[in-house]
Order: structure tokens, then C-alpha cells, then sequence
């Protein structure tokens, strides 16, 4: 469980003040360490995101990725540190936030519509036991003709496509209307056209002045989907806007002997192009 008495450490190991996160930020953490057993999965890491703006989470496989973004939501339990959305400690600034999970992580065996699913998204609006009023389901509908959904809402969701599944659930994080939307590896498994929608309705968010933080693995995309890189590889590696941050030099860093030199060069005379 967390540890509000543990001393938040910085990457020198002094204690790390709480109120050095700027209020503005859509999601800014402090001394982050989440271990399994004896061994960190995440450790003393620290990441300030930027407002306005789509951020990718970055690094290798088993290099705590989705673990940072969990137990930054607290889906899973952090050994140590703060967690502040636009300055607010998370646990009072939930209804500011839209997840997205990773779709292996979900029951699509259970027995709901794709405009139940979508519903769900509107029960902070109306609560567990209210009614969906006709204004409620139309707002649904319209989410779902958002992510081009709209002619499947009375399908069962384990009868859809991966990509289908995908966009079905960025559909219920719109319902939410959110400052902040946190997506877990949102284009694995997705065939290119749903990818392109998808980052078409993200940037639409960005460009409405909301914040998209992403755990992304495709390097070859990231310049051209995003404007913040934070890399991780149990620690942080590096972070800022991706023209300073995503470099050959911090791809080294992060992935190590994981990616050969070619590659990384590859990906850096590529400019991310889509």
C-alpha cells in the first residue's frame, strides 16, 4: 500500500518537497517506486507532463511502463510517492481523469452492448443507480460517431474486432468528458485505419485544449503523433518536448543493447513520418 510517511526520494536520494509539482501540470509525479517481491518495477521516478499537449510513455518491454501509469491512477499499489493532477492530490481529482486500459485486461466475455459500454462512462453524471435519460444516450451515440462506432451500439462487445474493441472504449473515455485521458498502449493489436482514427480524435482532444498522456511502443510513430517524450526503463531516463528528448543519445539510454544502432538510426533519419 502507499506510504504517505515514506520520504519522497530524488534521483540523488534527498528528499524530493511535494509542492515542487506545478499546478498546471495534467499529471505530475513524485519518488514513484512500485515493486514486485524484492524487485522494483519502477523506481524513485519522477515526470512532470505538460497541459494541452499528447505525451508518450516510452521504453522496453518489462521496463514499467504500464506500471508507472497504474499505480500513478492506483490500480496498483505504490511502495512510495505523490501523484497531483493540476496540483490536486489524485485521489481528490479522479472526475478530472478518463482511462483506457489495455484491451487483454478486460472481461470481453461479459454479456453488455457497445452502448452499455459507452454508458458507463456517463455514471459519474447520473450515479451507479440512475437512469440514462434520452439526452444521456444520445451523448453516447454521439461519442460512438465519434470513433465511427455508431452502427455497432447494439452489438455485444466480445463479437468485435480488436480495433473495434479499441475504439469502443476511447468512445466510453470521451463520454467522460475528462481534462486528462491516460491511454495503456492504445494502438497495440489495431489495424492501421483504426490507429489513424484514434489519433485523429487524440489530437482532436489536444487541440480542445485537453491533455493525452500514452504508454506507446512503436518508435517509429512517435514524432509524428507527439509532442512530449517521457522514457523509462524502471527509472526515468529523460523527458521534455520530443524534439530534446526522444534523441538517438536517450534511446541508447533507455533501451540499451535491446535496439542496435541501426535501428535507432533508422528511427531518428525516419522523423517518426506517418
Amino acid at each position: 500500500m502507499h506510504r504517505p510517511d515514506l520520504a519522497i526520494a530524488a534521483h540523488d536520494g534527498q528528499a524530493l518537497p511535494t509542492d515542487t509539482c506545478p499546478a498546471d501540470s495534467p499529471l505530475a509525479v513524485r519518488g514513484l517506486t512500485v515493486s514486485y517481491g524484492e524487485k522494483p518495477a519502477v523506481f524513485s521516478v519522477d515526470a512532470t507532463f505538460p497541459a494541452r499537449a499528447m505525451s508518450a510513455i516510452i521504453g522496453p518491454n518489462g521496463a514499467g511502463k504500464s506500471t508507472f501509469l497504474k499505480a500513478a491512477l492506483g490500480v496498483v499499489p505504490r511502495l512510495s510517492g505523490e501523484v497531483r493532477v493540476f496540483g490536486t492530490p489524485i485521489e481528490k481529482a479522479r472526475d478530472r481523469i478518463a482511462y483506457v486500459p489495455q484491451r487483454a485486461s478486460v472481461d470481453w466475455d461479459f454479456p453488455a452492448t457497445v452502448l452499455d459500454v459507452v454508458q458507463m462512462g456517463l455514471y459519474r453524471r447520473v450515479g451507479l443507480l440512475g437512469r440514462m435519460s434520452g439526452r444521456m444516450r444520445a451523448l453516447a451515440l454521439d461519442c460512438l460517431g465519434r470513433v465511427g462506432m455508431a452502427d455497432f451500439a447494439h452489438r455485444q462487445i466480445g463479437q468485435l474486432s480488436g480495433g473495434q474493441q479499441q475504439r469502443v472504449f476511447l468512445a466510453r473515455a470521451l463520454a467522460q468528458d475528462a481534462d486528462l485521458y491516460l491511454l495503456d498502449e492504445p494502438f497495440a493489436g489495431v489495424d492501421a485505419a483504426t490507429e489513424r482514427a484514434i489519433i485523429d480524435v487524440l489530437k482532436g482532444l489536444r487541440d480542445a485544449g485537453k491533455s493525452v498522456v500514452a504508454v506507446h511502443h512503436d518508435l517509429s510513430t512517435v514524432r509524428g503523433y507527439f509532442d512530449h517524450a517521457f522514457l523509462i526503463n524502471v527509472r526515468r531516463i529523460a523527458e521534455g518536448p520530443v524534439d530534446t528528448a526522444f534523441t538517438a543519445e536517450t534511446l541508447h539510454a533507455t533501451y540499451g543493447g535491446r535496439l542496435a544502432t541501426t535501428q535507432i538510426d533508422e528511427v531518428m533519419l525516419s522523423g517518426g513520418a506517418v
